[in-house]
């Protein structure tokens, strides 16, 4: 086809993909295993078996790394994990670090 008068531009987009940010859950001793794994699966939507399995390694390690999120997204579900804990009465830690 031929394009009389007009003028093809090449452009070239430069899409950046987001930083990445970790979102970190830490063991403590009141915090129940059921509410860890009720968070995993109904706020950072984990099937049970890895939500279990990620409990188990912040109960053994004292820290385990839950999923790599853009930030806005990883300090939304930080967020609404933190109020589910204060509203049940836990002492639930967890923080955004950059992946």
């Amino acid at each position: 086809m031929a394009t009389k008068g007009a003028t093809k531009e090449l452009t070239k987009d430069m899409i950046k993909e987001p930083r990445q940010f970790n979102v970190i859950m830490f063991n403590d001793d009141f915090t129940t295993m059921d509410f860890v794994v009720d968070v995993l699966v109904d706020i950072f939507h984990k099937d049970e078996v890895t939500a279990e399995s990620i409990m188990m390694k912040v109960h053994k390690n004292g820290q385990a790394v839950v999923g790599k999120y853009p930030y806005d997204i990883a300090r939304t579900r930080v967020d609404t994990a933190l109020m589910r804990a204060k509203s049940e009465g836990f002492p639930f830690r967890m923080s955004v670090e950059e992946a």
